[in-house]
Formats: C-alpha cells, structure tokens, sequence
C-alpha cells in the first residue's frame, strides 16, 4: 500500500532514491528507516476499520495485508525500476506464483525462455499445469520462435535477462512488441541485472520480477521477492492474491532488503567489473572449454546486452569444464568445487562473498536431463556468482581446482 511513487520523486537520480525513498518518518523523527514489528494495528474507530478493510481509505489493519517497512521497500523499489508501484513477497519464488495466480486462468497460455531457473520452469512447466495453464518454453535469444509461439490463448509472455545460469540475454523491447500485439503480458525477471543495471519497464514490459534474496539485500541474509508494475496492476490483480494467499513479505525481511538497496549501485558496478575481469582469466584457461559472460564479446548477445544493461556484463559467470563426456565432466566441476578454500560453495547468488555451484545438481537438480539438455545445462557447468573480494584471491582460489585438471 505505498503512498508514494516513483513518479513522485522525478527529481532524483536513482541513486538518491535508494537511500531516501521511504514512508513519511514517525513524530521521533528517525534518519534509518523504522522497522515495524507487529501483527496487528489499532483502528482509530469501527468505522475506520471497516473502510479500510473494504480498500475505501488509507490505513494499516493487518500485517497480512501491509505494514510501513514492507511499504517502505515496495516505494523504493518501485522508483528504482521506474514503476507506479510494487508489491512484496515473501521469496522470489512467491512472486512468480503470484504473477500467475494473479494473470491466468485454467485454459491460459504462457510462452516463457527454457533456459530460465529450474525452479521457474518447473513451476510453470508442472505445477501451473496440473490448474489448466499450459506452456511454451522456448530459446531464449530467438525472437522468432517466441512470436511463432504465441497462440490465441497467449496470455503472458515471462523472460529472465541474463538468464539462470547461461546469462543468455533477450532483447526486452522486441519481446514487448510481441506481446502487446497479441493482448498478452510481458513480465521480465530483472534478478541478475537489478535495476542498477536495467530498467525492464523503460523496455516495455508491463511487470517485472525480482528475488530479493539475491542482489537487493546484497548479503545473502533473508528471503524476498517483489513485483513491480503499473499501480492498478498491483491494487487490483496482485494485493487481492497477496490477502488470500498470504506470500507476505516479513517486516524484518523487508527493512533488510530495504537497507540493501542503499548500496547496490555500488556493488553491482563493482562486482560487474569483477566479473569481467574473471571471464577473461577463465576463457585463457586451458582447463576451461566455455565461458558463459554477457560482457565478453565472444557472448552472442553481447552487443545487446551493452546496451539494455548500462554497457555491463552483471555479476554472474558461468564456464564448462573441459572433459570428455557427462561423466568426466560432472567428476571434473566437482573436483574444481571441492578445491574451494576461499570462495563459498552455495548456491544463492548476490552475496557480498564469492559463490560458486554447480547448477545441474543443485538449481536445475529438479529437472529431467532432457529439460536440463533443452537449458543447456551440462554437467560439467560451474555458476559463478561474483563477491567484492580482490580478483587474484578469486583467480587463485579457482586456480587451484582447475590447474588440476590439466
């Protein structure tokens, strides 16, 4: 339930919206924003509660439903994305289910990028089928065969750039195009880049989609999600499914992500500097078969990617080990993994520390090897989500496993 917008602050850059974009400060007049720990809020009348639970006047009356913290990360992330509005989640997960509760019905269509998270495409590909919806999971960077896709029943279109793990990139605004012709939605999971790198909705998507749990708290502290849109999208389609469902966001979650966004220009600059240094070091190595880098020109949507993400690569990497077959080349990542002493084995991303996984076991461990095949996940595949550590520890620290290899 925000209050302000960030139509609201045109004023400032977006940098300054994310320290200073919040709900109006208590009468104690507090600099950091306030946390909010309660369940409940006292009416001011019977007849106050009863407007405001009917959605006729402004006021909080349960922590289901809205509380000042979660507001304050809905209006800052909201101007961050330049969106009317934003709604929180409990996970960025939650958000996903809530994009399609709130849009589908038994009978729907989806066309979505096969090479998007695991838990994505087994939830659209699976789960929302088992309720009627039914979906088209095509390459991510063939703009054709998402257009070839679109049916009558067509009613969203749902695309991750750079994508989970592959960093496969999609050009936004023809997907936008698409979409808008067919009477479709076009939602744009923005985890990877975050607003401090690109902007979906300026692009022409109508929703985008975030974690929190990854770049915007930073720190790899607390779960989050969020969907940012136009505020009659939010008020009328996806609150509704909040209430009912209650994937609500914790307040401390909330003040978490909230203080997170304070820095992430900051980092994701920095850790994007990083990371492209780290995709050169890992194409000269001879142990490495692949390197998977939007910012590296070898990428074949690198030109785009320059252009809808700040003329940055982001702070993911992925590479192939060099093996011969999916055997070897499963034993030989793991080997690498294993080699670790400085860098985290975990498979969140985000974080302030260096992490590394291997998706095909672990982020697409769900899926089947055809659907794995289909992402282009191969077994011998290393995700890298780059840290502020110093690059020669993070070269060092992969060196180890790798050198080995050869």
């Amino acid at each position: 339930m925000a209050e302000e917008s960030a139509a609201a602050t045109p004023h400032w850059h977006a940098e300054t919206a994310a320290v200073r974009v919040a709900v109006p400060r208590t009468p104690y007049g507090e600099n950091a924003e306030a946390l909010f720990l309660t369940s409940g809020f006292v009416q001011p009348s019977a007849e106050a509660a009863a407007a405001r639970f009917a959605g006729q006047e402004e006021g909080y009356t349960y922590a289901r439903y809205g509380n000042p913290t979660t507001t304050s990360f809905e209006q800052r992330l909201a101007a961050l994305e330049g969106t009317e509005a934003a709604i929180a989640t409990s996970s960025g997960m939650a958000a996903i289910l809530m994009l399609c509760l709130g849009l589908l019905k038994a009978g729907d269509h989806i066309v979505c990028s096969r090479s998007m998270f695991g838990a994505t495409i087994r939830l659209i590909g699976t789960d929302m089928a088992k309720f009627g919806v039914q979906a088209t999971f095509v390459p991510q960077a063939d703009i054709d065969a998402w257009r070839a896709a679109v049916r009558p029943e067509t009613r969203l279109l749902l695309a991750e750039t750079p994508t989970n793990p592959l960093t496969e990139v999609c050009d936004i605004a023809a997907l936008a195009d698409i979409a808008h012709r067919a009477g479709a939605w076009l939602a744009v999971d923005n985890c990877f880049a975050t607003p401090a790198l690109q902007r979906p909705a300026a692009l022409g998507a109508d929703i985008v989609v975030h974690s929190g749990t990854k770049y915007l708290d930073g720190q790899g502290r607390v779960m989050a999600g969020a969907l940012c849109a136009r505020r009659a999208l939010i008020d009328e389609t996806f609150l509704p499914v909040l209430r009912s469902a209650g994937m609500t966001l914790a307040p401390f979650n909330a003040w978490v992500v909230l203080k997170g966004l304070e820095t992430l220009h900051l980092r994701l600059r920095a850790q994007s500097a990083t990371a492209l240094q780290l995709a050169h070091w890992l194409q000269a190595h001879p142990a490495v078969a692949r390197v998977y880098y939007p910012g590296l020109p070898s990428h074949p949507q690198h030109a785009l990617a320059m252009r809808q993400q700040s003329g940055c690569g982001g702070a993911i990497v992925a590479f192939d080990v060099r093996a011969d077959g999916p055997e070897q080349a499963r034993a030989r990542a793991f080997a690498v993994l294993d080699a670790l002493r400085t860098l985290s084995l975990s498979t969140n991303l985000g974080d302030t520390k260096t992490l590394c996984s291997h998706p095909a076991s672990t982020s697409h461990g769900r899926l089947t090897e055809a659907q794995r095949q289909a992402a282009g996940i191969s077994q011998g595949l290393i995700r890298v989500s780059v840290g502020l550590e110093h690059i020669d520890d993070i070269t060092a620290d992969l060196a180890r496993g790798l050198d080995a290899l050869h």
